[in-house]
């Protein structure tokens, strides 16, 4: 049989500029390991699979694969799936939302068909501080100088290590050993490591790495910033509610993606973006 395979790039409304996710619009009667198979041959940071909802409330399943392992959450294929989802027709939205069931449980997706921004609404983050050697291991890992704050494991649906670099030039600069970094990962139970640096008018430069999940560094990368959001607001670089700010990611492997993460009067944090679909195919599978 054949199987709709359609890639976005999300973040980005220029093909090739975003972060791709290939998307299996019918993964319906694939088994975990032929998923896996086909996220190892497409080969990029993540791959989707569309299945009916199990659960009341979600309009769909989505399962996410990396070439090497399944996730619980991840940002930009959920905003990315999202967006191949209601441009085939799979499902509208109601009142402008979808609600998407993964792993990690129900996430609600915001879409503006007429711009093509898709936000989600990020899981509550659970926070763990890593010691002070491993702050120390990383910076020599990933040869960046590193701000203040503390190395720490923020959980929201995935674990990201997370800190502050010093200066975006010294994040841009970066060269990451794999094996060291790998080994941090290994250490502290992360999924990968996102690194920031403030800009002086307040947005910020991301770069996420996932060495043990294959992904080498992710090219715009939605949960990444997420946890990233969240840490700043948890040590009180950013407000508890009300703000917004712009994050730019890929640079450093050729892409440019604009990200924007906020908090509304709840507290509530979002990630979102514009996606555009780049490639319409199917697999004969």
């Amino acid at each position: 049989m054949t199987r709709r395979y359609w890639v976005v790039d999300a973040f980005s409304d220029q093909p090739l500029m975003g972060n791709p996710v290939a998307v299996i619009l019918d993964a319906e009667g694939l088994t975990t390991e032929r998923m896996q198979a086909i996220a190892r041959w497409t080969n990029l940071s993540e791959t989707t699979f569309v299945l009916p909802a199990t659960v009341d409330g979600a309009d769909y399943q989505l399962r996410i694969f990396t070439p090497a392992s399944e996730l619980a959450f991840a940002g930009h294929p959920t905003l990315g799936s999202a967006k191949a989802i209601v441009e085939s027709g799979l499902h509208s939205p109601r009142d402008g939302k979808l609600v998407q069931q993964c792993k990690a449980g129900l996430v609600g997706i915001t879409v503006d068909q007429a711009t093509s921004t898709f936000v989600l609404a990020l899981p509550d983050a659970r926070f763990i501080q890593l010691p002070d050697a491993a702050k120390q291991g990383l910076s020599a890992a990933y040869a960046a100088p590193l701000a203040d704050l503390p190395f720490t494991s923020v959980d929201v649906g995935i674990a990201w290590g997370v800190v502050e670099v010093e200066s975006v030039e010294a994040l841009m600069a970066s060269r990451p050993d794999p094996v060291a970094c790998a080994r941090i990962e290994t250490d502290n139970n992360l999924t990968g490591v996102s690194l920031f640096a403030r800009y002086p008018d307040g947005s910020i430069e991301v770069r996420s790495f996932a060495f043990c999940d294959g992904v080498p560094e992710d090219p715009v990368c939605g949960s990444g910033n997420g946890a990233v959001a969240a840490y700043r607001r948890h040590y009180g670089q950013v407000p508890e509610r009300d703000w917004t700010y712009a994050s730019r990611q890929g640079r450093c492997v050729g892409r440019d993606g604009h990200i924007r993460l906020s908090a509304d009067s709840n507290g509530q944090l979002y990630v979102g973006g514009q996606c555009v679909v780049t490639a319409r195919g199917e697999l004969a599978l």
